[in-house]
């Protein structure tokens, strides 16, 4: 039989997931939180799943090793020090598990967490890949701040990383593969790349951590400009640490249809969520009141877990039709279990119903344009900090999506504001939770930024301060 080793790359968490088969024997490491897909692959190739690696107890999503291992029989291995509450092969370091023609060693790799560990396959005896969860990214490395219950300052963390990769990582051939934990676009890092598959000499000369310098300069650089991490990150970390509800369960709780009157019933009870992962401008022209718009064409999962902060909210779900159980499927990769149903029949069956419906106004940037000639108007920019920094409307506010919940009362509700993000996504996400705490007059910049760079609306943009 073959030798496979295959990346499944997820790309709204921007995660790589791996399977690895030999001669009949597969294992995987980093699995999300759905199990099916490692179950069918290993079925359809006539393979048995042995071993589930973790690199470490992750942050940013769920990973689905619990479900997997009891419906496969597999062993769950970490490397040194992991203590989670259900049953684990805790490795030594440098320990040995074989598969088939491959052989997985063990290298403890702490730094990223303290039980983080890098994973080195070799075939007869060579060293051919690394999968190095989120110690070693493809231009970057992991963040050093985001360790479960921990006494160790970031800088402490940091030292730990330092010592990994120069000890255990470089060390290894140039020609080795590095499979990472992720890629660009996740929050374990700061720059990385969009590839997701890369060699190692390459990165000892190109990546930035893997340079010639002392450890302070190390610490230094990797803890420097790292913004405080999603509230969701500590919580997802404990659920990977200590176990969580079968996926099973929570996909069949959550794929409840309710009729339009049971619905809005269910809208009255305490603390509950109603989430609308339709497109943006689907969105805009008709909803029901208090939802919160994220579509699934988006950073879906991320922007779930940045911004409904009781990941244990009940949770509603208006979709498009046949969307309700990938909306289910990725809100539980990042731990919101709690979906008690769907709108049966979505929108069309709402208003069908004679139920109330509420639009928001939407704009070309061209008419911006006109409205700002006309006079002054009260512009907000909901982009990240850094972009606006880079380039921005002169006079726009900032006011960026991934603060929103500390700054609910900071704007004036009798002011007529206008919205934008860099495309058209963040800016409706926004202008929903606005219009669901009272801000009543808030108009929506169609194409956001993108397009309002193609008008003569003036910018301002970052000038380096001169070193002369």
């Amino acid at each position: 039989m073959s030798n496979v080793v295959e990346q499944l790359y997820t790309g709204c968490l921007a995660q790589g997931a791996y399977y690895i088969e030999s001669n009949g024997e597969a294992a995987v490491i980093d699995p999300l939180r759905e199990t099916a897909p490692y179950v069918k692959m290993a079925e359809e190739r006539g393979a048995k799943i042995k071993y589930i690696f973790e690199t470490h107890f992750h942050a940013d999503f769920v990973s689905g090793h619990v479900d997997l291992a009891k419906k496969t029989g597999a062993t769950i291995v970490y490397g040194p020090t992991a203590d989670p509450s259900y049953d684990v092969h805790v490795a030594t370091d440098n320990e040995e598990f074989k598969l088939g023609d491959y052989v997985i060693r063990v290298l403890h790799t702490p730094g990223h967490t303290m039980e983080s560990s890098t994973f080195l396959l070799l075939k007869g005896g060579k060293e051919e890949a690394i999968f190095t969860g989120d110690t070693l990214f493809l231009g970057d490395v992991g963040r050093p701040d985001l360790a479960v219950k921990t006494d160790l300052t970031r800088e402490d963390l940091a030292a730990h990383l330092y010592d990994s990769l120069r000890n255990k990582i470089m060390t290894l051939p140039d020609d080795v593969t590095i499979y990472p934990g992720h890629g660009a676009g996740s929050a374990c890092g700061k720059n990385m790349s969009k590839e997701t598959v890369g060699k190692l000499g390459e990165q000892k000369e190109t990546n930035y951590a893997l340079q010639d310098m002392t450890k302070e300069e190390f610490i230094k650089q990797v803890t420097s400009g790292i913004l405080p991490p999603p509230q969701y990150f500590p919580k997802n970390a404990m659920m990977n640490k200590f176990g969580y509800e079968d996926f099973d369960e929570v996909l069949s709780h959550g794929l409840t249809a309710m009729e339009p009157a049971a619905f809005a019933e269910a809208m009255k009870q305490e603390g509950v969520v109603v989430l609308d992962t339709r497109a943006p401008q689907t969105f805009k022209d008709g909803f029901v009141h208090g939802a919160m718009n994220i579509g699934l064409s988006g950073k879906f999962a991320p922007w779930v877990g940045a911004l409904i902060t009781d990941i244990k909210a009940p949770i509603l779900l208006i979709t498009d039709e046949g969307g309700e159980e990938e909306a289910v499927t990725r809100l539980s990769r990042v731990g919101y279990d709690n979906t008690i149903g769907f709108l049966k029949g979505g929108m069309v069956a709402w208003e069908a119903a004679g139920l109330n419906v509420e639009t928001i106004t939407s704009i070309p940037a061209t008419e911006l344009e006109a409205k700002m000639e006309e006079g002054t108007v009260d512009i907000i920019d909901v982009r990240g900090p850094n972009e606006y920094i880079s380039q921005h409307i002169k006079g726009a506010e900032s006011f960026p999506l991934d603060y929103i919940n500390d700054h609910l009362n900071d704007l004036d509700k009798d002011k007529k504001y206008y919205l934008h993000c860099a495309g058209g996504y963040r800016s409706m996400i926004a202008t929903s939770i606005l219009r669901a705490n009272g801000y009543n007059n808030i108009i929506d910049v169609a194409g956001g930024f993108g397009a309002i760079k193609e008008t003569g609306i003036m910018l301002t943009e970052y000038v380096c301060p001169s070193t002369l």
